[in-house]
């Protein structure tokens, strides 16, 4: 079936801010899930000694990083909500980098000291965090692809146009005038304009 004119293809891939927001979430997710093998549900905010790949570790700070991943893989299906989780880690991760400052005491005020390690954080971590956090800031900022549209051609018609021929008579050398009546064709014959004078003339009375 054709279509009309006016038809439009929307030719959009993957904008870069959902590519990066997926891959940051995948990597994320993989974190968490490794991080719950090594680390188990116990002691849950716990300074535990378990590390993964230098980076200190308990289940409360596994199930951050399943959240954040999880997050990840879902806005990375729209640009805009790509944009927003940006923002996202860029706050989330700008705020627990500077907290993780304190903790390990590169900076030495510490207004939440009484609140201890519950993420039980290292040094590794908060360069991870610095990290993440400027990543984040690079999505929600990074200027988006232009869209494509592509005019889709509208299809030739199908339907062939139906001819009519129109017969005409052939002339065969005869008279061709095939509408006019054989009597008045009959009358113009100069035979027969003769043949009738003469009855004319031989039936009209003499005069006397």
């Amino acid at each position: 079936m054709a279509r009309s004119k006016d038809a439009h293809i929307k030719v959009q891939g993957l904008q870069p801010v959902q590519v990066l927001a997926g891959l940051v979430g995948l990597v994320y997710l993989a974190a968490g899930i490794v991080g719950f093998a090594r680390t188990g549900l116990g002691n849950f905010t716990g300074n535990q000694h378990e590390m993964l790949l230098g980076f200190m570790i308990n289940p409360l700070h596994n199930l951050v990083h399943v959240v954040v991943g999880v997050l990840g893989l879902l806005t990375a299906t729209y640009s805009g909500l790509a944009r927003t989780y940006g923002w996202v880690l860029f706050l989330g991760y700008g705020l627990i980098a500077v907290w993780g400052l304190m903790i390990t005491g590169v900076i030495s005020r510490n207004p939440v000291a009484n609140v201890g390690n519950p993420l039980n954080l290292n040094n590794a971590d908060n360069w991870l965090h610095i990290g993440t956090a400027v990543l984040g800031l690079i999505i929600a900022v990074m200027p988006a692809r232009k869209t494509v549209h592509v005019v889709e051609p509208e299809a030739a018609p199908t339907t062939a146009a139906s001819t009519t021929a129109v017969t005409e008579p052939i002339p065969t050398g005869g008279d061709t005038r095939a509408d006019v009546p054989e009597q008045a064709k009959a009358e113009e014959r100069p035979g027969h304009r003769r043949r009738s004078s003469w009855l004319r003339r031989s039936h009209t009375p003499a005069a006397h």
